[in-house]
């Protein structure tokens, strides 16, 4: 407001009194201040709140998510799924490429102003599980898988991941006028590992290309827990998960009768040494100061009958580790471990390792922005930073390519002891689903604030 200082001589007909004068004023500054708050209020009524957000969408992700359970699929077979995503994503209007990496669907949305392009992923598909779970919508879906029938369900949480970022997409396109950037939806198939001689998932679909026309600023993902009460989210910088390599060691022999081991080879003796030995990897030949790691046998494989010594015996199983150079160095000194192990006793092995997803790493300035965010959908105390987690998981990929973060939803109900809940991957997993809500308005407020719409 800006103020005139009276004439000191004016016209006897401009004159006004200063009770009639005062009252004008009064007025006058009522009326400006209506307006400044008219003003502000409509800024306020127009920043996009991520819990009303959520909680319009809340029935309907719990039907998609009962839907998706009810019909699973495996790795690269995820053909409803994507039709159902796909479907949704172009109701919202917005740009939907099908089939990259066999089955994902990936989708853009263009907000109102101009700004970054951020990315948010969730993974679509089932496991070769039975499901156990008295639910109306539980599995009974089957496939083949190995060579096996085998039941299908969804025992890692997909199923919810899917159906909250459907949510989510939704929640951004009613305010997309407000986004100052893009955001791509990427529906990923295959987590779980590409059935065997195909390749999927994460890697797969950027190397077709997901991020070559325009790389995101930045990327989040969220997983479901068994290990968190209901509602609480976990999320921790740095390195946050293993990465996973598998091997498979070939220990050759010479077959001979049970009865007669001196005129043989025996490589069952060999492969127990091996087994032995490996275990000072960890324990006496990497700093663990540094960074855990772990190197785990999964199977032994080898003979037929108590009175034959075999030719081969062959040893499967997984590395573990958070440190790119450990990773390198521990699968060095497992080929050499093994090898030298067999010669000892005129054996012969072989390792061959298949390497698996990256260490999943947390951009720290990212969480240290968004931590804040998280707190204020769940409350501080329901916020918090897990442990290492030695599973591993291929939203790693991504954050290789971008500043990326990836946090997890607890989903174990209330009155159930997290700590003996049935895990991800169990028959009995189960899913609060009172916890989507959460997810959703998560994600969505962690969007809304990476493109400046709160």
């Amino acid at each position: 407001m800006t103020i005139h200082s009276e004439p000191t001589q004016a016209p006897s007909h401009t004159l006004k009194s200063p009770k009639k004068h005062f009252a004008q004023s009064l007025i006058a500054s009522a009326l400006t201040l209506g307006l400044v708050t008219n003003s502000a209020q409509a800024v306020q009524d127009a920043t996009p709140d991520a819990a009303k957000l959520a909680a319009q969408v809340e029935q309907k992700v719990i039907e998609w998510r009962r839907d998706l359970h009810q019909h699973p699929e495996l790795s690269n077979r995820e053909f409803r799924t994507s039709k159902v995503i796909e479907k949704h994503l172009k109701s919202l209007g917005l740009e939907v490429q099908s089939g990259v990496a066999h089955t994902g669907v990936v989708a853009i949305l263009k907000g109102g102003k101009p700004g970054p392009l951020i990315a948010i992923r969730a993974d679509m598909d089932a496991l070769p599980v039975t499901e156990v779970v008295d639910v109306p919508f539980a599995s009974k879906a089957t496939d083949t898988y190995r060579g096996q029938t085998v039941g299908v369900m969804h025992a890692c949480g997909h199923d919810t991941h899917v159906a909250m970022l459907m949510g989510v997409a939704e929640n951004l396109t009613k305010v997309k006028e407000s986004l100052a950037g893009d955001v791509m939806f990427i529906f990923q198939p295959a987590e779980e590992g590409a059935p065997d001689g195909e390749e999927g998932g994460a890697e797969l679909m950027l190397k077709e290309g997901l991020f070559s026309k325009r790389k995101p600023d930045q990327v989040f993902g969220m997983h479901v827990t068994s290990s968190m009460p209901s509602g609480m989210i976990g999320v921790r910088s740095g390195p946050a998960m293993a990465s996973e390599d598998s091997f498979t060691i070939k220990v050759k022999g010479r077959q001979t009768h049970g009865s007669r081991p001196w005129v043989g080879i025996d490589p069952i003796v060999a492969a127990a040494q091996i087994i032995t030995n490996v275990q000072t990897i960890v324990s006496r030949q990497v700093d663990v100061t540094k960074a855990p790691a772990v190197v785990s046998f999964g199977a032994v494989n080898g003979g037929i009958r108590t009175n034959i010594i075999p030719d081969e015996v062959e040893l499967i199983g997984t590395i573990r580790t958070f440190d790119q150079d450990m990773r390198a160095n521990i699968k060095v000194r497992l080929a050499e471990m093994a090898e030298l192990s067999a010669k000892t006793l005129g054996a012969t092995a072989t390792t061959e390792i298949q390497q698996g997803y990256p260490v999943m790493v947390n951009n720290p300035e990212l969480v240290a922005s968004m931590r804040p965010v998280l707190a204020s959908v769940v409350g501080d105390k329901m916020l918090i930073e897990p442990g290492l987690i030695t599973g591993a998981e291929d939203f790693s990929y991504y954050a290789l390519q971008s500043p990326g973060m990836f946090f997890f939803l607890g989903v174990t109900p209330k009155g159930t002891d997290a700590t003996t809940a049935a895990s991800n991957h169990s028959p009995a997993f189960y899913v609060d689903e009172s916890a989507l809500k959460v997810g959703v308005e998560a994600m969505t407020k962690v969007a809304l604030t990476a493109l400046q719409a709160i």
